[in-house]
């Protein structure tokens, strides 16, 4: 009887992924000064892996970006942790590697301009883009 109580929360989380209309664009967030990534990310990556599986031709970029705090050198480190991450996921899910690479911009291109919590937060990101 365990056995089925353990079972059915793993089926209920797989059975919520979907995959997107599309993927280029697609964005996954994360928290200050980390490249975890979260269970929120990670359900929208293995969406996206749905996505890529459902698409084969399909191949894409994954760049990863920081908020403007911090020197360049770090910032750069921490997006390609973050991108990398990103890409480990969906290679887990069956992508296969030769379909992704992957780009840190760190804080030299963000997609949100100003300052101030809230932006920094949507900056912290890596974003999917379709080549």
């Amino acid at each position: 009887m365990k056995k089925l109580f353990l079972v059915l929360p793993l089926l209920a989380m797989t059975a919520c992924v979907h995959a997107p209309e599309n993927l280029d664009g697609q964005q996954v967030f994360f928290a200050f000064d980390s490249a975890e990534i979260s269970k929120a990310a990670k359900k929208n990556l293995r969406g996206q892996a749905l996505y890529m599986k459902q698409n084969p031709e399909t191949k894409i970029t994954i760049q990863g970006r920081c908020d403007e705090r911090g020197s360049t050198e770090y910032n750069l480190a921490l997006g390609a942790l973050r991108a990398g991450n990103a890409a480990h996921v969906l290679i887990h899910e069956g992508i296969e590697p030769e379909r992704i690479k992957t780009v840190s911009y760190g804080k030299e291109k963000p997609i949100y301009p100003g300052s101030g919590e809230e932006v920094w937060a949507k900056n912290r990101n890596a974003t999917t883009v379709v080549r």
